[in-house]
């Protein structure tokens, strides 16, 4: 019989997982252990800091898997993916590669509130605390002023549903926002002309990237649109609702929300059938092969740097990558979630598939499934 512990309770995705394998056909091959610090697991679900890396692999005769790959967090902080995608795309971390909007990493200077505030612009550059970004990010802001549009946004390092952001065309309001917080920001050139749906509304794509114990790749086929409630409206950068397609944000402050998609939240199917109606197109031909280029080089860029080849234990991870389309539809990456949330109408889907594809193989059940869950893509 295997193992499994639970550290934490926080991921709805894991916590699908755990329970597919106490109650599913799984149930005579799995027990879960009360005592979380017990070394005797095969399988360990936690979050990442919760996770004790330098003590796993070390019980005799133990196959042991964990559900993160330690260091991912290269990718699945804001500043941290802009600075790993500039140094694989660059030697000298110069640029980004052309999927990703310009992208500045800013660090507040000054040790209290009142220090910050009392610094001009150039002294804020002089006086950071670590060398960052700032005048690289003027620089290129004065290259956009001739544009009718030269609108950026402002994202916190480990800014969470919605909070820590700010849209603004004035770079000295960019910068004054960073420098009245402790930790370090994104400022990004905003996409001024994305792709709109119905009621001239925004959205976002999630998508489920599903990295085995072989550093394999898998694309869950089934994404979700994460979508606004009211219209996108460049004439007021405050509206946060037209802007920002957060569903915590949404619900909380839009009268609209839900009058278009339940739970503001679109398919793959339907937004094909849009696709078709509009540009005679459709996801598998025009965005999806992009999604995959996409992926393919953010995994490639740290592949050497958080692969667990040559240790003692396994790793699996699910991360979400955002997208947004331009209305050439273009996709352009976001930002990647390595704790991805489920749209709850495809959970039990997703767990069984993620049991499928990354723990059956390294821990094989006594009865094969009886369903055979494909819906994750080896890309």
């Amino acid at each position: 019989m295997y193992s499994f512990v639970i550290r934490d309770e926080g991921s709805s995705v894991y916590t699908a997982v755990a329970k597919c394998l106490k109650n599913s056909d799984r149930k005579k091959d799995w027990k879960k252990l009360v005592n979380i610090d017990s070394p005797q697991f095969n399988v360990m679900f936690g979050e990442r800091s919760k996770l004790p890396f330098g003590r796993l692999g070390h019980s005799a005769g133990l196959t042991q898997v964990v559900n993160y790959y330690r260091g991912s967090g290269s990718l699945c902080r804001k500043t941290t993916l802009v600075s790993t995608l500039k140094k694989y795309c660059f030697t000298d971390g110069s640029e980004l590669p052309e999927w990703v909007p310009p992208s500045f990493i800013i660090y507040p200077p000054g040790d209290t509130p009142s220090d910050k505030e009392a610094l001009t612009l150039k002294e804020r550059v002089k006086s950071a605390k670590r060398k960052d970004e700032r005048e690289d990010f003027l620089k290129k802001f004065q290259e956009y002023n001739g544009d009718v549009q030269n609108i950026w946004i402002v994202k916190s390092s480990s800014g969470a549903k919605g909070e820590g952001i700010l849209i603004s065309k004035q770079a000295e309001e960019l910068l004054s926002y960073v420098d009245r917080h402790s930790q370090a920001h994104v400022i990004q050139k905003y996409i001024e002309e994305p792709l709109l749906l119905e009621g001239n509304r925004k959205f976002d794509i999630r998508c489920w990237v599903l990295v085995n114990t072989n550093f394999e790749i898998y694309l869950y086929k089934e994404g979700v649109l994460r979508t606004s409630s009211d219209p996108y409206n460049l004439e007021d950068l405050n509206d946060v609702t037209g802007h920002l397609t957060n569903h915590c944000l949404q619900e909380q402050l839009s009268s609209h929300y839900g009058n278009y998609e339940p739970g503001n939240e679109m398919f793959y199917k339907e937004f094909d059938r849009y696709l078709q109606d509009k540009y005679n197109t459709r996801m598998s031909d025009s965005i999806l092969p992009q999604i995959k280029a996409i992926v393919r080089q953010c995994f490639q860029a740290v592949e050497q740097q958080i692969s667990t080849s040559g240790l003692n234990y396994k790793s699996f991870q699910l991360f979400g990558f955002d997208f947004m389309l331009d209305s050439n539809l273009k996709v352009w990456l976001l930002e990647i979630n390595g704790s991805p949330a489920s749209a709850s109408a495809l959970l039990s889907d997703l767990a069984e598939g993620l049991i499928q594809t990354a723990i059956d193989p390294i821990f094989p059940p006594s009865d094969p499934p009886s369903t055979i869950n494909n819906n994750f893509e080896k890309m």
